[in-house]
Order: C-alpha cells, then structure tokens, then sequence
C-alpha cells in the first residue's frame, strides 16, 4: 500500500540540545513500525513530534515531514498552525500513552472522558455517544457483545482509580480509536503490566490493527513486545537511528552492536549464565559471560539446600476486610528458605505477592499461622521485640522514587537507618560505611549532597539496593525492585543483586512478574495465585517442565523472541 506517513531527517531542537535528529522513515497503512531503545534515546520525543505535542522551546525540523491519508491531498505537517492541528491530531492519529493511569483524569468517570472523545471528533447526538461509547468498550473487550443495559451503565460510571492496569490500558485504546484515526502511536502501552495482561493487550492490538488496517508506531524498550507486532524495527540509541529493517532482518542479523547489546541483556531461558551481559560490553567489545553448566546449577541448589534455614514459613494467613466481609489475601501459605538461596515468587497483580512480603517483616497484621526467622517464632512479637531483628530483614521496593524522602539528601536518607539500629557509632565511622557501600553499588561520594529526584532510574534502585544493605541483613526482599527499568539497566542491576549475594552471603526472596527475571535470578520458584502457592520446585523445573495449569499459562504468556538470540 502507499506511504501513509514520510519522515525524512526528523529532528527536534532544544536551545543547546538536540534529542532527536536524522530519524527516517515510511509507514503505510496497516503496517506496523516498532522503535525501541533506552529511556532517554528519543523515542517518546519522535512520537510527540510526528503528532505536535513538542513541549516549548522545543522545535521541530524535518527534510519531510508528510501526512498522505488515502483519496486525499498530502499535508505537511510542519505547516500546521496550533489552531489546524485538532482536525489531525485524536482524529487521524490517535495516541496511547504510557502511564494510563496518569492519562485519565482522576475526578471524572471515565465514562465522561470516553463521551469527550466521541464528541471532539464528530457532531453526535447523546444517543449516538452512548451507541458509540459501548461500540468501542465491545470493540477493546471491555464489555462483552451482548451487555444487558445495568452493566453497561456501571461500567461508565466507574472511576480510574477503580479499575486494573490492564483495564485502564484498554480505556486509553477505546479513547485513542474514537476518532477512528488511520494512524495509532503506543508509547509503551505494556510497561509494568503483568505478563499475562501484556499479552491480552499485544493480542488486542494486533487484532485492532488487521482490522482497521491502522498504521501503528510500537514504542518499547523490549524488544521481545516489538518482535510480537511490528513488521519494522528502528532501533534509536542517543537519539539517532543507528539500525534499521525488517523484523527478521533485526532480529536474526542484528549488525550493530548496540541492538545486539539489547538482545543479549534479556534473560533468556535458553541459557543460564552467571551474569548477563550489558550494554557496555557490547558497546567496548567485550568477551561475552561464561554460560552455566546444567550440573553447576544442580549442585549450587544441593549445597543450599544443606544450608540451616533462615524463613520457615507455616500456615501463614494475611486476611483484609471489605466492609462487613474478609478477604483472604494470603490463604494457607507455607515454605522454607535456607541462607543464601533466592527464592523466587512469582503471579499476577493482585495475587497477594507484596501482602506476603509485608507480613514477613510484620508490617502488617497476620490472621493465623507462624513466621520463623533463624529459629525465633516472631509471629507475635510487638514492635518493640522486633526492633533488635529489623536490621537484619530489609526490603528494596518497587518505586525507589517513591520510597526514598525527596527531601532528604542522598546522605541523610543513608545514614538515617545507621542512626536507628546503632545509635553509639560515631557520625565519621558511619559515613565511612555510607561512602562505602555506595561505590560498592556502583556510586560515589559526589551523590551524598544531591537528592532522588536528580538520579536516574538506574541509579535510584542502586540508591534503594544501597539503602537497604547499610544495616547489614541477612534477608533482603526484593519486590519487583526491576520491573520498570530498562533491560539494560535491568542487567546491571540484576548482576549486582548477584554480585552482592556473594560478597555479603545474603538470602533473598526476589518477587516479580516476569518469569524470566525471575528464572535467571532464582535459586528455587514458588508460584502464587489468589493469595497460594500453587507450585514451588527448582527455577528450571518450574520454567521449562511446569506442572500446574496457572503456571503453564504464565509461561506460555512470555513474548518470546523467535530468533536466535545473539550469543
């Protein structure tokens, strides 16, 4: 089909900076066109300029920079005035951003944002609204084909806070397809989403996309989600393209090193190596990791499993009231974890994983069962009998913007613990210990005087990591601690987790949905759904021979990359 889309030599300026320059390309309709690359590469910013939402001072140049819908005159979307841009932007390209969440107003239904949508675009009558509300709710399955009318209507009076992620991505589909555009932009429309969610929103979009023969750009940073969809790849690195093509051609003949490096930071479930490889090795020619022998798996997890116990785990139920009736949000669960393993626990959200990482550190009431840590019963210990044990159990969150004070320097935010467990030590052997423990996570001192909110995502999980070891634990929780990093960054960090290991003989139980993280990561497996533990064995044996139905679909919901993965 005819080009629906040309950019030639796309660039975006800002006063002595320029993020985004020599971006070519072409997409016809129908075609699916997936950009990947690091945060801070370029990408988001290559949307935002092909659909006019380039903040100011920003400025957009291009060679070409055509729109050339079909049966119609080409338009040079660099021509276009503020007041021009309505009639193409929701209307002919329609745009899914990539926190929904933060999309949709908090205060109104979405319901109401969906009829703004409608309306923005056509002259409708309220009845046509409400037809064509429900047409597109049917159309992302939000609603099934035959709604009696009640359900429908409490589906419209719903509130974002109300529904799942997967729930609000659909939302933002159903908004993004009202001005039925011929063009759709994802900007990571599966970030942070459960594997299995993941899948029924590529599923969705695929469908869409053969459907309306909509030209779709695919915005990732994991490649194994682009190679589900696109049928061409750009691959951005330091806001330049440095390769393009066809899917295969990318991905079975990955020709420079930057993409090989983002192929070979994903673990891969084909080989176990003792660290994965980063971009930095590809980027300096370095010799790739040295691969795990099945048998050195065999007998790290026999030597540990000779190791004394550290959690046991009996019975353990965590129950939350829903007006006048108890929710079992941890029902019946029961393990061990012997010193030095990691244990992996992995399901969807809402599952009852972080319930039952918080009730581990009793940070939140238990209804029955016991928690043993190194042989003490610590199931009805009060807060005050708990204190001597709390340095030794620590927990790295999901959110480390989220979970360091942004108003406490880097220093203050380190040393805070120190005070607490050991108030007798002096102000310069603790910041001895602080300086440290950062350069062991990969920082130095010249990060004390600064705060979160100027480090990168990367360095603000190192600053978490770092928070959480400067007591000395013997017990570290990692709770989805890489689930929204990029994969590069996610490899560092996770072969610093293992590096730390070593040094420091910690014992992990490392929670996430993405099994294969968790496989690469993971000594042993416990699979979790409605609030128990349907499965449990060896990371191997759970990712490649699994038994229970749940965990079968978990695995089979992974984007696979079906090429051979550069070595």
């Amino acid at each position: 089909m005819p080009p629906l889309l040309h950019v030639q030599n796309l660039e975006v300026r800002f006063p002595g900076h320029t993020p985004v320059r020599g971006v070519s390309f072409s997409l016809a309709a129908g075609q699916v066109l997936g950009i990947v690359g690091e945060s801070g590469s370029g990408k988001s910013l290559t949307a935002l300029a092909l659909i006019g939402l380039v903040p100011p001072p920003g400025v957009v140049q291009a060679e070409r920079l055509e729109w050339s819908p079909p049966e119609q005159p080409p338009v040079d979307l660099l021509s276009l005035t503020p007041q021009s841009w309505p009639q193409y932007r929701g209307r002919a390209m329609g745009m899914v951003f990539q926190e929904p969440a933060s999309s949709l107003n908090p205060v109104y239904p979405c319901g109401w944002q969906l009829a703004e949508a409608c309306r923005a675009h056509q002259p409708l009558t309220p009845a046509q609204v409400r037809q064509r509300q429900i047409q597109l709710l049917q159309e992302v399955q939000l609603l099934p084909a035959a709604a009696p009318p009640e359900q429908v209507e409490g589906l419209l009076k719903r509130y974002p806070h109300q529904f799942s992620g997967g729930q609000l991505q659909r939302w933002m589909l159903a908004m993004a397809l009202a001005g039925n555009p011929w063009l759709l932009l994802a900007d990571e429309p599966t970030t942070a989403l459960d594997v299995t969610i993941q899948a029924e929103i590529l599923t969705l979009m695929k469908r869409l996309c053969q459907q309306r023969q909509m030209a779709t750009i695919l915005i990732s940073h994991d490649l194994a989600v682009v190679a589900d969809l696109a049928d061409q790849v750009l691959v951005m690195y330091q806001g330049t393209v440095v390769e393009s093509g066809s899917k295969a051609a990318i991905f079975q003949h990955p020709q420079h090193p930057y993409t090989q490096g983002l192929l070979a930071c994903r673990p891969s479930a084909r080989q176990r190596l003792a660290v994965l490889p980063t971009l930095a090795d590809f980027l300096e020619n370095r010799p790739a990791p040295p691969v795990i022998a099945a048998t050195a798996v065999a007998e790290r997890l026999h030597r540990l499993q000779q190791q004394p116990v550290l959690l046991h785990v009996q019975d353990l139920q965590v129950a939350y009231r829903r007006q006048r009736e108890e929710f079992l949000a941890v029902d019946g669960v029961a393990f061990t974890l012997h010193r030095g393993e990691t244990l992996g626990l992995v399901g969807e959200s809402g599952c009852g994983k972080s319930t039952l990482a918080r009730a581990l550190l009793r940070l939140m009431p238990i209804r029955s069962g016991t928690i043993s840590f190194d042989g003490q019963d610590i199931t009805r210990r009060s807060a005050a009998q708990l204190r001597p044990l709390r340095r030794r159990m620590q927990l790295i969150f999901q959110d480390p913007l989220g979970s360091l004070n942004p108003r406490m320097t880097i220093q203050a935010a380190l040393l805070e613990p120190l005070r607490i467990h050991y108030p007798r030590q002096s102000l310069k052997l603790a910041l001895a210990q602080v300086v440290t423990l950062l350069e062991r996570v990969g920082l130095d001192a010249d990060a004390l005087p600064r705060y979160p909110h100027q480090f990168s995502g990367g360095q603000r999980q190192r600053l978490a990591i770092a928070r959480a070891l400067v007591t000395s634990p013997d017990f570290l929780i990692c709770d989805e601690s890489v689930s929204a990093l990029d994969i590069s960054i996610q490899a560092q960090v996770l072969n610093l987790l293992k590096q730390l290991q070593e040094e420091f003989h910690l014992t992990y139980l490392f929670i996430s949905h993405d099994l294969s993280v968790v496989h690469f990561m993971s000594d042993r497996i416990m699979v979790m759904n409605r609030g128990q533990i349907v499965e449990i064995g060896s990371a191997d044996q759970i990712y490649h021979h699994p038994q229970h139905p749940y965990t079968q679909k978990l695995i089979q919901a992974i984007p696979q990359l079906d090429v051979p993965l550069v070595s």
